[in-house]
């Protein structure tokens, strides 16, 4: 057996120690700006997917969908369809990406709305786009309605 022993000055040993601290402290930082970066992405191919998605929301939803339309994101957006892209933009979602795409709306009826438990006015819609979420709300379908994202504000 042949053993090789190399001798360090302190001072080298102490910049070595350092730059690999330095490394692995530039290393952890790059994982986690890349993490946060990267949109959370739904896939909602099923049934059993949107209702588990719903559900991780905080919504008491009906079994099944209860309408499913085939829409088109139109090319330009009008004044509506801007109010509507911020209100997506701010669950972390981008309307403008599926200008001119076809996209799945899925409606459900809620069940657990705060103040409007037992009205056939509040629904919820998912838009999907191959399978993907890419938008969707929940709000009032009364004369005076509202509108809200999918996160249920009294579920932490």
């Amino acid at each position: 057996m042949f053993v090789k022993t190399v001798k360090v000055k302190k001072p080298c040993a102490a910049l070595a120690g350092a730059v690999a601290i330095l490394l692995c402290v530039i290393v952890v930082i790059a994982v986690i700006i890349g993490k946060a970066g990267k949109p959370t992405v739904y896939t909602l191919k099923t049934e059993t997917q949107r209702q588990d998605f719903l559900k991780s929301m905080g919504w008491a939803v009906s079994e099944k969908y209860t309408e499913c339309k085939v829409i088109t994101i139109p090319e330009e957006f009008n004044d509506v369809y801007e109010e509507y892209n911020e209100l997506q933009k701010k669950q972390g979602f981008d309307l403008e990406k599926y200008k001119g795409k076809t996209v799945e709306v899925y409606t459900y009826q809620v069940y657990n709305y705060s103040g409007h438990e037992d009205k056939d006015c509040m629904i919820c819609n998912l838009m999907i786009c191959d399978g993907v979420l890419i938008g969707g709300d929940v709000c009032c379908t009364e004369l005076d309605g509202f509108i809200q994202g999918l996160k249920n504000s009294e579920v932490k």
